[in-house]
C-alpha cells in the first residue's frame, strides 16, 4: 500500500470511536478478539468487522498461537499519521505563541 493509501486507511479507521478503544487497548499488549470485545455492548461479529478494519488499514496485525489469533498493535501506520501532521506542526506552534502572549498579556491587565 502507498503512503496516501496508508494515510487515507488509517484515518478512515480512526474516524471510529470503537476503532480507537480497541487500539488503545492493543497499546497495553497483544489481546485475542474476545478480550477486545468484552468492554462492548455489541456482538462479536460486529467487533470482528472493526478488528477487520484496523487489520485491512494495517494497524493491527493477527498472529497464531495454537487456536488463538492474538491481535498486536501494529505503529507504523500511526507514525505515517505523525510525519503528515508534522508538516503543520509549525502553523500550531506559531498560534499557540500568540495565544500565550494575548493570555499573558490579559493577566497582567487583569493584575493591574
Amino acid at each position: 500500500m502507498k503512503t496516501p493509501d496508508q494515510l487515507d486507511a488509517a484515518f478512515a479507521a480512526l474516524a471510529n470511536p470503537t476503532r480507537r478503544a480497541i487500539l488503545a487497548q492493543l497499546a497495553q499488549g497483544e489481546a485475542t478478539v474476545n478480550a477486545l470485545a468484552e468492554p462492548f455492548d455489541m456482538s462479536l461479529p460486529a467487533v470482528s468487522k472493526h478488528i477487520r478494519v484496523l487489520e485491512n488499514a494495517g494497524l493491527i496485525t493477527r498472529g497464531r498461537d495454537a487456536q488463538f489469533r492474538p491481535c498486536t498493535l501494529n505503529t507504523h501506520p500511526l507514525q505515517i499519521i505523525d510525519n503528515w501532521t508534522d508538516q503543520y506542526r509549525h502553523i500550531w506552534d506559531a498560534r499557540f505563541d500568540v495565544m500565550d502572549g494575548i493570555l499573558h498579556t490579559m493577566k497582567e491587565t487583569n493584575d493591574d
